[in-house]
């Protein structure tokens, strides 16, 4: 008899189990007993896919925690250079006091002293980040950073957690790709250092609407989203384009006035009673050099010349704009209409390749769409140990930085190296994933049959609008895998003769 795995989201197709199709999961797996259904058959029991998700991204987060502990203890309170040594670094303890919170002061209202004058993070965040301010225990100032930090770090545990399961839940047939996140070292790793993760999480939560064909839904944590982070707005580009070729413009509109409505609600207070810091935000990202982890910092430092601010934003914004153009006419000439995942990812991975700094807690924008649009072991492993190495590159060449004569750490030459690794590994991913859409057979999510699991009323739509290439190569309308015939487009979706 067939256990509640296999069939509770499809009585007709059984849940997709990577141990039992993705070798390096296989090989992984004989370390806590072998594949799915050796020993046991989760879902027989109240651990289902879901649990063990949640559970597993719980035992990382924590692990991320411990690696911080020589900066919990001592390294952020003694000198620059141990706390890069240790490659613990974490904003959120340092911009307790910098601006302002142990003080008591409202963010955006109260102005700053020094040269940041408000706080320089959207709205939301400041909110997060004022939240758990008034949860912080009292104390001296030391003693409230590591609160301050330990309190941040519960808040975002939780942000994590909503992450992998969203991710888990998005494709229906797939809950264990969740685990990629839940298990991914770089997540782990740079989870604490910012508060990107609240960002994070709202965008995955607003992609398994998406799925669920929620499109106000979708719009609405797309606007919180963007009120905490910048990025999540990029992925209106890929609800636009897929649903001009599928013809979904309701969705399209719904999915937009919820994004604007609930950005503005967030925003709007705070824009009336306190404009100058509000636009703090905006006028750092504009006014900011050219920084840590980008392509504009190799060229800068390999050949001498300093580039101006303006001239950087204004390329990168054009390159932005030709890699999204290019993205839109793959979407509009590939073999079959591309996920809605892999496009989003592309997206987000080439605002990530041109901008002009990299943090290193920027690797969790793309964890969760990497693991949609891709999820594939070896090729996610590929990337991470790529992710992992310029986190240890940049703490390694802070701290040569500032160990004066010493000269400890990663010299220049090395981190350039390091972001070099860096960027290589995201073009990686991005070439694997721009070869799943124009040879789809290759579409690890499509070998059995479905469409686009991630897509919501973009699932087994048929095309209205395509450029004349796209209808040619009709050998990629099959499946890779041999199986029940799939008719691809039909008005009434996918079905099996």
């Amino acid at each position: 008899m067939p256990s509640r795995e296999d069939t509770s989201v499809d009585q007709t197709r059984p849940v997709v189990r990577p141990t039992h199709q993705d070798e390096i999961a296989e090989a992984g797996s004989e370390l806590i007993g072998g594949r799915s259904g050796r020993w046991t058959r989760l879902g027989t029991t109240a651990l289902t896919p879901v649990g063990v998700i949640a559970l597993v991204a719980v035992g990382m987060f924590a692990l991320g925690m411990v690696q911080k502990l020589p900066c919990y203890n001592w390294a952020w309170f003694r000198g620059a250079g141990s706390q890069y040594t240790h490659a613990c670094y974490s904003d959120i303890p340092h911009l307790y006091v910098a601006r302002g919170f142990s003080d008591g002061l409202v963010p955006y209202f109260d102005r700053l002293a020094g040269d940041m004058q408000y706080l320089e993070y959207p709205v939301l965040t400041g909110v997060f980040m004022q939240i758990a301010s008034w949860l912080t225990p009292g104390g001296d100032v030391q003693h409230r950073e590591q609160m301050y930090w330990m309190v941040n770090a519960g808040m975002l545990m939780i942000c994590a957690v909503i992450t992998a399961v969203c991710v888990a839940r998005t494709h229906r047939r797939r809950p264990w790709d969740g685990l990629l996140v839940a298990l991914a070292p770089a997540f782990a790793l740079t989870a604490t250092i910012n508060w990107d993760l609240l960002a994070v999480a709202l965008t995955a939560a607003a992609m398994l609407m998406w799925s669920r064909k929620r499109a106000l839904a979708f719009g609405v944590l797309i606007g919180l989203a963007t009120a905490a982070k910048l990025y999540p707005l990029l992925l209106l580009g890929p609800v636009l384009v897929l649903c001009w070729r599928a013809g979904k413009w309701r969705e399209f509109g719904l999915a937009t006035l919820g994004a604007a409505g609930s950005w503005l609600v967030v925003n709007l207070p705070v824009m009336i009673f306190a404009p100058e810091g509000w636009s703090k935000f905006y006028s750092f990202s504009e006014e900011r050099g050219i920084d840590f982890g980008s392509f504009w910092l190799i060229i800068t430092q390999r050949t001498g010349m300093s580039i101006e601010t303006p001239t950087v934003n204004h390329v990168s914004e054009l390159l932005m704009v030709l890699l999204c153009a290019g993205i839109a006419a793959l979407t509009l000439t590939a073999p079959r209409r591309p996920r809605f995942a892999q496009l989003v990812f592309l997206v987000v991975a080439a605002f990530i390749l041109v901008n002009k700094v990299y943090s290193p807690q920027y690797v969790l924008w793309l964890i969760p769409l990497a693991v949609l649009a891709r999820p594939r072991w070896r090729d996610f492993l590929i990337w991470q140990a790529c992710e992992v190495m310029y986190f240890l590159g940049i703490w390694m060449y802070l701290a040569y930085t500032t160990s004066g004569d010493k000269h400890q750490g990663l010299p220049t030459e090395g981190y350039q190296l390091a972001i070099a690794l860096h960027l290589l590994g995201t073009l990686y991913l991005c070439a694997v994933v721009v070869r799943d859409i124009l040879v789809p057979e290759r579409d690890v999510v499509r070998r059995d049959g479905s469409d686009d699991p991630s897509g919501g009323v973009l699932d087994g739509s048929p095309d209205v609008f395509v450029l004349r290439r796209a209808a040619r190569p009709s050998r990629y309308a099959q499946p890779a895998v041999e199986g029940p015939r799939v008719d691809w487009g039909a008005a009434h979706g996918p079905t099996a003769d």
